[in-house]
C-alpha cells in the first residue's frame, strides 16, 4: 500500500505540472489584466508600462509561468491587483467553501445513498417510480433556478430563514445553500446507488448469504452494501473538487464569499494572479480526492490490493 501511495504522488506531479501550465496559458490570454486594473478609463503608457513591470507582466508567459511556480514552492501565491496576497484571499474564502463542500457532501451521502438504497430494494414499486421522477426534475432544473425558487419560499415569503448568508457563514446558515449545491449530484447518487444495488442484488455472493440464513441487515450492509458503493464512492470522490470550483452560482444566490466568489471576481476584473492561485489549489483538491478514492476501493472491497 506504502509503495502505492508512493507511485500515486510521483504521478500526480506531471499532471500538476501540465494542469496548471495550461491554466495559466488559458488565464493570461483572457484579455489584458491591465485594462482591467485601470477600469474604465484607458491607463496612460507610463502608468501601464510602471503596472506590468510591477506585477511582472512584461515578461515572456513562460517565464512568468517559471516564476510562479517557484514562488508557489515558498507558499507565495502572488499579489492580486489591489495589494492583496492571494493567500490572504484563500484564507478569507476556502474556510467558507469547505464547510459548504461539507454539507452539500453530507446531503449527498445521507439522503442521496438512502434514497438509492431503499430504491434499489424495491424496484418497480410505487416509491421507486417516484424518486425516479423526482431526481429527473430536480436534473433537469438548473440550480440558479432552484436557488432562486427556494431563497425567494424560503426566506422572503414564509420568513423561515434569512435570504443571504452572513459573512460568518455557520454550518446553520449553510443548510439550503448546501442542499442547493449538491441537488444535482444527489439526484445522480440516488440514482447511480438504485443501479448498482438493484445489480449486485442477483449476485451469487448475494444469494450465498441470504442461503446461509444471515440476518437481512448484515446482508444488505456487509455484503450488498458495500460492493454497490464503489461506484458511488468514485462519484461523490471526484464531486468534492467540482463542488469546490463549481459553487459560483449558489454563492453568487445567497452572498457567500467562498472560492466561488473570488474566482467570479477575478475572472470579472481579469486579475490573474487571484484565478491562477485558487484553481491551483482546486486542482490539488481533485488529485487527493481521486487518490483517496482509490484508498477508499481497499476498505470497500477486501479483494483489491495495492502493490
Amino acid at each position: 500500500m506504502g509503495r502505492y501511495v508512493v507511485r500515486r504522488l510521483l504521478q500526480m506531479i506531471p499532471v500538476f505540472v501540465g494542469a496548471t501550465l495550461l491554466i495559466f496559458l488559458m488565464v493570461n490570454v483572457m484579455g489584458d489584466p491591465i485594462a482591467g486594473l485601470c477600469g474604465e478609463r484607458e491607463c496612460d503608457p507610463a502608468t501601464a508600462a510602471q503596472l506590468r513591470k510591477e506585477f511582472g507582466l512584461d515578461k515572456p508567459v513562460w517565464q512568468q509561468y517559471l516564476t510562479y511556480m517557484g514562488n508557489l514552492f515558498t507558499g507565495d501565491f502572488g499579489t492580486a491587483f489591489n495589494g492583496q496576497p492571494v493567500t490572504e484571499l484563500m484564507g478569507s474564502a476556502f474556510p467558507v467553501t469547505i464547510r459548504l463542500t461539507v454539507v452539500a457532501i453530507l446531503f449527498e451521502i445521507v439522503i442521496g445513498i438512502t434514497l438509492g438504497v431503499v430504491t434499489g430494494l424495491r424496484r418497480g414499486r410505487p416509491v421507486d417510480t417516484g424518486v425516479l421522477l423526482a431526481t429527473l426534475v430536480v436534473i433537469s432544473v438548473p440550480t440558479f433556478v432552484t436557488g432562486l425558487l427556494l431563497q425567494l419560499l424560503l426566506g422572503v415569503e414564509w420568513g423561515w430563514i434569512a435570504p443571504s448568508v452572513s459573512p460568518e457563514a455557520p454550518f446553520a446558515e449553510l443548510l439550503l445553500p448546501g442542499l442547493v449545491l449538491a441537488s444535482v449530484s444527489l439526484a445522480y447518487v440516488t440514482r447511480l446507488t438504485r443501479t448498482s444495488i438493484a445489480e449486485n442484488r442477483r449476485s451469487d455472493y448475494v444469494r450465498t448469504a441470504v442461503a446461509k440464513g444471515l440476518p437481512r441487515h448484515r446482508v444488505i450492509t456487509r455484503h450488498l452494501l458495500r460492493n454497490s458503493l464503489i461506484p458511488v464512492v468514485t462519484f461523490i470522490g471526484t464531486d468534492i473538487g467540482a463542488l469546490m470550483g463549481g459553487a459560483i452560482v449558489t454563492e453568487r444566490i445567497f452572498n457567500i464569499h467562498g472560492v466561488g466568489y473570488q474566482l467570479y471576481q477575478g475572472i470579472l476584473r481579469q486579475n490573474t494572479q487571484t484565478v491562477v492561485g485558487f484553481v491551483t489549489v482546486l486542482v490539488l483538491v481533485f488529485l487527493l480526492a481521486n487518490l483517496l478514492v482509490d484508498l477508499l476501493y481497499a476498505v470497500l472491497d477486501p479483494r483489491i490490493r495495492y502493490v
